[in-house]
């Protein structure tokens, strides 16, 4: 049995909210409650939400299921998967922190292959991780063949511009799992030497190149919301749909455009526009990308829109008398 994860200091407390779409009770927080009683979780119920989801004590969170994001975006909720862990993005879309840490419950089930240790034997803190990633710098410009040259104990090769070095700020922090590689389905159901029996830990961290695509997988994922935050929907999947499985790489794929919201609309068109011939389902798909956002805008309204409307409350009535405090 796995001893749980000894307790650190948290990073980014009050600006970081962990999100864990489930269909299943909770108890295997028990083992992580070093890592992340400290935070605010938010927990999205798939499935049936008359089903009661047991979450241990201590925990901060805030659980939401399929009523309450019909309450929540009405008409809009549609664009929200129903029975598939893309469900998850609800929490992407009602949290207010500045950071998003994402992970499946089944992360936790398992006596030893989610606590990784680096090639001396050293506990990994995935999770920390993850922060540090994203309060350290990227190099999207410009290759560093010595991976990431902001880690301990490392620099900037000879002829990287000194132009490029403060580089640029971090918007994803994309991990994977141990044990259990990322392949498409064909692959690990086959023979050797697709099928890993043991995973393998690979000490080296990557920036994506500017205008480079990825594969981004939901199941161990960080990212600055406030950088990236309107990109991450993870497209319809699950209950109706026909196809599977990749609502985290579309995502991914949606992340690198430059800004967000215009760039995710002109997205929506050109998937109606250029695959709806090849399924029908790429119509809907657009049209639930541009509910998305419209649902993200109505939730996160724009810094302007803010403050004009704090103007609106503050300003003076027509009688003259300062009006009602709300």
């Amino acid at each position: 049995m796995a001893q749980p994860a000894k307790a650190v200091s948290p990073l980014l407390k009050d600006d970081l909210d962990i999100v864990i779409p489930t269909i299943r009770n909770l108890n295997s927080l028990e083992m992580w409650r070093p890592l992340l009683e400290p935070y605010h979780l938010i927990i999205v119920q798939d499935g049936d939400p008359n089903k009661v989801i047991r979450v241990p004590d201590g925990f901060d969170y805030e659980l939401y299921n399929r009523n309450d994001i019909n309450r929540i975006l009405g008409p809009k909720a549609n664009c929200i998967s129903f029975k598939d862990s893309a469900c998850r993005c609800i929490g992407f879309l009602v949290s207010k922190k500045k950071y998003i840490f994402t992970i499946d419950d089944d992360c936790f089930i398992s006596d030893y292959i989610y606590v990784a240790k680096d090639p001396s034997g050293k506990d990994v803190n995935a999770m920390a991780q993850h922060m540090q990633n994203l309060l350290t710098p990227s190099t999207p410009l410009f290759f560093n063949t010595l991976y990431d040259p902001f880690r301990e104990g490392a620099d900037f090769v000879r002829g990287y511009p000194f132009s490029m070095r403060e580089g640029a700020p971090t918007a994803i922090s994309h991990g994977l799992w141990l044990n259990s590689p990322d392949y498409d389905a064909l692959p690990p159901s086959s023979s050797s030497p697709w099928r890993a029996t043991r995973g393998t830990y690979v000490d080296a961290l990557m920036t994506t190149p500017k205008g480079t695509l990825f594969p981004m997988r939901g199941m161990n994922l960080a990212f600055n919301r406030d950088l990236i935050g309107p990109a991450m929907y993870f497209a319809r999947m699950g209950d109706g749909h026909p196809v599977g499985t990749y609502d985290d790489i579309w995502a991914g794929w949606c992340a690198k455009c430059t800004t967000v919201e215009k760039c995710y609309l002109q997205l929506s068109k050109l998937v109606k526009e250029k695959l709806t011939p090849l399924d029908p389902y790429f119509k809907k798909l657009g049209d639930a990308m541009v509910t998305w956002i419209e649902a993200w805008e109505e939730l996160n309204p724009p810094a302007a829109a803010m403050k004009a409307e704090v103007v609106k409350e503050t300003s003076v009535k027509e009688d003259g008398s300062p009006p009602k405090t709300k």
